[in-house]
Parts: C-alpha cells; structure tokens; sequence
C-alpha cells in the first residue's frame, strides 16, 4: 500500500492544485448557478416541528389515566413493577399474561384496554439480564405502539436500576419520532401528553436522563435531516440547520469551508465532486471541547454528505433513486453524534467534519478518466463518478489530520451496496489499521445495539486500486467494494494516525419496524456517542492490523 509520509505545506498544495487536473468551479460561477437555482421561498416546503412529550421522574404514579407501561422479565415482575396497582388490576393483567402465553421475551408485546381506569395498559418484554441497550429498545417499542396515544403515559420501573429507568425513558422518546416531514395533516395536531416514569431512584433516574434528554434531541435532528428531500436539504441548508442546532451550546465552535476556502486549499476531490451541481460544496466543521475534555486533541468523526447522489455521468438507474437523498446520512450522524455531547455537556474533546456535495451529470461534472488531485497533493483517477463519496471523504480526512492532529479520525458513510452483501442488516462494517480502535468501536457498538462487523483491510486492496496514470483511482474493478472503498479512504490518513472506517450503507435507511417509522435510522449516534465518552488513547504508531 502506498502511503504519504509527508504532507505538503497548504501553499505548496494550493500551488500543485492550481497546475494539477483537479478542475473546481470557479466562485463566481458557483454562486450565480446557485442563485439561479433556489426555488422561491413560498414553493420550498417546511416541516412542521414535531411535539415531543415531556418527561418527569416520579416516586409514585398519578390517578389512573391515558397509558400505562409495564416493562416485564418474568411473571413474578408483575408484583414488584405493580406494586403500585390495585390487587384487581394486578390480578387481570396476570390473567391476560397467562390467556396470552406471554414469554416475556425483548420486544414482545402485549395490549390491554380498559383495565382498572386506564385506557390502555402495554406490557413488554425485558429480561430480568437487559442490557442498558435492550431497555432502551423496550421502550422504542413502547413509543412505536403509542405514538398515537392522546394523552398521558405511566411507565413503572420498580425494581429497576435508575440508569434503565432513563434509557426506557429514551427509548420512549426514540420511539415517538415520526419522518413524516410534509404531511401537511397529523403532525398538527395538540401537544400529547406527558410521560411519568415511576422510578425507585428519582434523583438518580433524572440525573442519567440529562444523557438521554441530549440522545432523543440529537436522534431527531439527524434522522430529519436524513428524511428531508434534496430541495430542502443541501450543502448550505444542512449547514444552517447544524448552526440552529448548536446556538447557544457552551464549548462548541463552527467553521465552514466555502467554495473559495477550499480551493486555497487544493482540496480538488471534494471540489470535483460537488462542480457538477448549482449547489456548492461546503466543508462544515463542528468543534465541542466540554469542561474537564483531555488534553490530546480531538476525537474527529467524520461524515459523507453527499446531499443528492445521482451517480454523475455514472448516473444510477431510475429506479429508487429518490432514496438518496438520504446519501448524507454519515454527515448528518457524527454530527448529530456531537449534538447529543454537547447538549449533555460531556467531558470530551470532539470534532464533526462533514462533507457536503451534491452529485449531479451536468455539462461541467467531472467524467469517468479524469484525474483530481487531494488537498494533500496526491492525484486520483476517477473511475466512476458514482464513487464519489470516498471522494469527499479524502480531504476531509486530509483536513482533519493535518488542522486537528487529531487523537483518532472514525470516518462515517454510506459507502457501498456490497457492504450489505456481505453482512446483510444486522451489522455495519468497521475497517482500521489499528486493532486498538477497531476494539473500542466494535464494544460501543455492543453496547448501544448498533453492532459493527470487522472486515478486511487485504494488502491487495492497493493493488485493485492501483492507477497507470494517477496515485491512486477511486475504484477497483470488482472484488471486494467494500474494502477497496475502505483503503482508498485510508490512503489520505498518516500512517500513524489512527484512523477507523464505518460503511453503513446497509443501515441507514430503510422500511418501518418496530422500533423506527420509515426512512433514516440515525445509525451510529448512539454508536459514536459512546465510543467518544469511553476513549481511550490509542498510540500513533503505524497501524499493522485490519486483515
């Protein structure tokens, strides 16, 4: 594998761009095409804002009334977790088990109507060995099957821990969210009720939440911004609503890298991408450092965002093509993985970089032949235009280790069809050099359900990968996509740095089940959150694993 070992001064590499085949669009052409191209404000549409349900923490419940929730692992639950409840009603709910031949096994339901005052009691399954994961997934259950539910809710968590009070709370909360953005009928209607969760530890149980509150607010704005159309969503309006995301947040900072900024910087391949669309690229960088953050730069997260992705004049068949809109998906992630951090105020040090371009086949799009050159100097021959988010991804990663030095670079995206080949939809793939990283990102994936699978860095990527005419090209012909996709990536990181890549193509968007309504997931928020909380230092040596 050829590898840079030293990088460039930013002049030199502007100069090289300047005398390269990189081929950016000027400022000023990109800025009349742009206007040109906004559609009068009246015709864009807007989503009106979901109602999220309140949540407090409670020692006892209230009088009867609306929803009540029972969390169950075993039949002799039903007394600790109702204790609460009348003898009447505990008796009936433990007929309806037993008429049910309810397992008490996680996610599985059961619903009752018209029990002892409520108008609706929902039992679901949590083994008494539930894994802060498996509570918050209970409760995502629980907020799918009530979404529609008017008025109050009551969860009963006696006998649980304060922690898995909160995470059914933020499963609740998860659950609740709908992607019916332009609906223009139902996402109108009065605020529902709130939500009680009756919890042994209140003090405790309120203290965690501030966790999950940040969680379920950062989930939602990811997953929005994941669902938005590509009129509504592009590189300049996903910066706007980054910027309304985090007014007012202490310890966050904001640069964004315009057209002009990243010529100086001769970052041609994300240039390149973005010149075939009347919408400009944008490079948006998203900096929290919280009080009490280590001292050894920060954790970079780093997301694909590409806004539309009509394959250039690789141009993708017709057929559900709208779906990607949602090829922004990794963007929209780590920095929603950052929002979640900053609105709970973690002790840590982290950077989100995204990518932003639209890919699109007009007459000044790059072509299939063409050769970009990389902020870092290094020249790529463009195979096909529909490898474009490896693209983007390649100054971003330069920019990041060369302007962050940062403690470790994870790079996020909706990278290739293969990666579901390979491992269908009950993991991502994970790619690094540096076993140490890949452990830790592997055990924040058990830990919040979002499960990562380690595939190959093979040495032969290098070659499947190899250009007659450039450094490297942006995609090999055949074999393993995924991977060569990875070690193309990989290519603009130092040696030393470590450096980690997730290809969540296979789960970022998809049908409803029941725990996500139809459209993004929000994969990895939860995933990155964690695994930013729990770093731990991983040396900069030259990374030697990965197959």
């Amino acid at each position: 594998m050829r590898r840079t070992k030293n990088f460039p001064t930013f002049a030199a590499a502007a100069a090289l761009a300047a005398v390269s085949l990189s081929v950016a669009m000027p400022a000023e052409a990109q800025s009349r095409r742009a206007a040109s191209a906004e559609a009068p404000a009246s015709l864009t549409p807007r989503a009106a804002p979901a109602v999220q349900r309140a949540v407090t923490f409670a020692a006892t419940p209230g009088q009867a009334s609306g929803a009540l929730v029972l969390p169950l692992g075993a039949e002799a639950d039903l007394a600790t977790r109702g204790a609460a409840l009348s003898p009447a009603v505990r008796e009936a709910i433990a007929a309806a088990l037993t008429a049910a031949r309810f397992d008490y096994k996680a996610r599985q339901t059961l619903s009752l109507h018209g029990v002892g005052g409520w108008d609706r009691i929902l039992i679901v399954g949590l083994p008494a060995d539930a894994k802060p994961a498996d509570s918050q997934t209970a409760g995502t259950v629980v907020g799918r099957a009530l979404i529609a539910q008017p008025g109050a809710m009551t969860v009963l968590t006696a006998g649980l821990s304060a922690d898995s009070a909160a995470e059914l709370a933020a499963g609740l909360g998860l659950g609740q969210y709908r992607s019916d953005l332009h609906r223009t009928t139902g996402r109108d209607a009065a605020a529902p009720g709130g939500i009680i969760v009756v919890a042994d530890d209140v003090s405790g149980a309120q203290a965690a939440w501030r966790r999950g509150a940040a969680l379920v607010e950062a989930m939602a704005w990811t997953r929005d911004v994941s669902n938005e159309p590509a009129n509504v969503i592009y590189p300049e309006s996903f910066v706007e609503r980054a910027r309304a995301a985090f007014a007012g947040l202490p310890g966050v900072e904001i640069e964004v890298l315009d057209v002009p900024a990243m010529q100086a910087l001769g970052m041609g391949s994300l240039l390149g991408v973005g010149q075939g669309s009347a919408r400009p690229p944008r490079l948006l960088v998203v900096r929290y450092k919280g009080r009490g953050a280590p001292e050894a730069g920060p954790i970079a997260l780093l997301g694909k965002g590409i806004t539309f992705d009509s394959g250039g004049i690789s141009i993708k068949p017709g057929a559900n093509m709208g779906n990607m809109k949602m090829d922004m998906s990794g963007a929209a992630s780590v920095v929603g993985a950052v929002l979640a951090l900053a609105k709970a105020g973690a002790p840590v040090d982290v950077a989100a970089v995204a990518a932003l371009a639209e890919n699109m086949p007009d007459a000044n799009a790059i072509r299939p032949g063409d050769v970009l050159t990389a902020m870092n100097g290094k020249t790529i021959e463009v195979i096909s235009t529909d490898a474009e988010g490896r693209l983007v991804l390649a100054d971003a990663v330069v920019w990041a280790d060369t302007r962050l030095n940062p403690a470790a670079i994870v790079d996020v995206a909706t990278l290739t069809g293969s990666v579901g080949g390979a491992l269908g939809n009950d993991y991502a793939g994970l790619f690094s050099r540096h076993d140490a990283l890949a452990d830790q990102l592997k055990t924040a994936g058990d830990a919040t359900g979002e499960r990562l699978w380690r595939l190959p860095l093979h040495p032969s990527y290098a070659g499947a990968t190899s250009s007659p005419i450039a450094d490297i090209k942006n995609s090999g012909e055949g074999g393993a996509g995924a991977g060569t996709g990875a070690h193309f990536i990989g290519y603009f990181a130092r040696p030393e740095t470590p450096w980690a890549h997730l290809d969540i193509a296979n789960m970022a968007y998809g049908g409803a089940s029941d725990v996500k309504p139809a459209g993004s997931a929000g994969f990895s928020v939860r995933l990155l959150e964690r695994f930013v909380r729990d770093f731990q230092p991983v040396a900069k040596v030259k990374g030697t694993g990965g197959f």
